[in-house]
C-alpha cells in the first residue's frame, strides 16, 4: 500500500496537526515544529508534547515527519547564518525527539557563490558536528535542491558526495521532492525519463535510504531551476508523469504532499487524485 499524507499546519496548537491529518485521511503526515521563517521559537509545553503522542498513537500513523525552518542554511559561507543553522538543527533534532518524530527533513541550501565543492565540505563537517554532540536517534532527511544558482545537493552525484563526506547511514539519509528533482533536469514525466532517475538514484544513494518522498508537481519546466509546488497534475509532470510515479520503487517509502492551499483544488481533492493513482 501507497502511504500517502500531507504536511499539515499547527496552527492552534502541535496536537492539532495529528487531528488536521486523520480529517484528510492521511498514513503519514509532515509538521514544522515552530514558525517556519524565523530563527526564533518558543519552548514546546509538556502538555501538548503529550496531547501530540496520544493524539499519533491512537491514529496509528507511522512514521511522521518534521521539517527545519527554511531561515536555515547548511552550506553557506557566511559564519553568522551556518553557526546559527547549525543550533538551529541541534535544537530541531531535540524538539522532535520530544515529540516522538523519528525523522527531520532538511533543506541543504546555497553556497552562494563560494562554490560546489565548498558548499558540500560546509554541510559535511557541519552536520557531523551536530550529529557528534546529539543523542536523540533523529534521522537527518536531506532534501534534494531544484537546481536553482549556487544550491547544493540538487544533483544525485552532489547528494551522494555529502552523504560520503557525513558517513552516518544510520543518522542521515534522503528525502526526494519530484517538484526539485524535475526542475533540477530528472525528466519524470516519461517512463523512459522516470526509470533513468530512479536507477541513477538508486547507484548513486540507494533506495535504502529513501526515507520519504515529496509529492509534488511543478510550475516551472524541466530543468529550469524553480522550487515552485503544484497541484498533483496540473503543472509540468502532469497526471501521466505521476501515474508513472506512483507505480514505481519511489512508492515504497511514505509520500508526503506539499502542494498549495488555493481555490483551484482542496488538500482532499488532491488526496483523492493520488489514491486514485496508487490504486490504478
Amino acid at each position: 500500500m501507497v502511504r500517502l499524507g500531507f504536511h499539515v499546519s499547527i496552527t492552534g496548537g502541535i496536537d492539532r496537526a495529528v487531528d488536521r491529518a486523520r480529517g484528510l485521511g492521511c498514513d503519514t503526515f509532515q509538521i514544522f515544529t515552530r514558525n517556519p521563517r524565523s530563527w526564533a521559537s518558543r519552548a514546546l509545553e509538556g502538555g501538548e508534547v503529550d496531547a501530540f503522542r496520544v493524539k499519533r498513537a491512537e491514529a496509528g500513523m507511522d512514521p511522521v515527519f518534521g521539517h527545519m525552518p527554511y531561515v536555515l542554511n547548511l552550506a553557506s559561507p557566511e559564519d553568522g547564518v551556518y553557526l546559527r543553522s547549525l543550533e538551529s538543527l541541534s535544537l530541531e533534532l531535540g524538539r522532535c525527539s520530544a515529540l516522538g518524530v523519528p525523522m527531520l527533513v532538511t533543506h541543504i541550501g546555497s553556497h552562494l557563490g563560494s562554490g560546489p565543492e565548498r558548499g558540500v565540505s560546509r554541510v559535511v563537517d557541519g552536520v557531523r558536528s551536530v550529529l557528534e554532540g546529539d543523542g536523540t536517534g533523529v534521522r537527518v532527511l536531506l532534501e534534494n535542491g531544484p537546481g536553482s544558482k549556487n544550491s547544493v545537493g540538487s544533483g544525485f552525484d552532489e547528494l551522494r558526495l555529502v552523504l560520503d563526506g557525513i558517513d552516518r547511514p544510520d543518522r542521515v539519509a534522503v528525502c526526494l521532492d519530484t517538484c526539485h528533482a524535475f526542475a533540477a533536469g530528472y525528466d519524470l514525466r516519461t517512463e523512459e525519463g522516470l526509470g533513468f532517475a530512479v536507477e541513477a538514484f538508486d547507484d548513486l544513494i540507494g533506495l535504502e535510504r529513501l526515507m520519504l518522498v515529496h509529492l509534488n508537481d511543478s510550475v516551472g519546466g524541466l530543468g529550469r531551476g524553480v522550487d515552485h509546488h503544484e497541484h498533483i497534475g496540473l503543472g509540468e509532470i502532469g497526471i501521466d508523469g505521476f501515474r508513472r510515479i506512483m507505480g514505481s520503487r519511489l512508492a515504497a517509502a511514505p509520500m508526503v504532499m506539499e502542494t498549495p492551499s488555493d481555490e483551484r483544488r482542496t488538500d482532499e481533492e488532491n488526496m483523492r487524485v493520488a489514491r486514485g493513482l496508487a490504486s490504478a
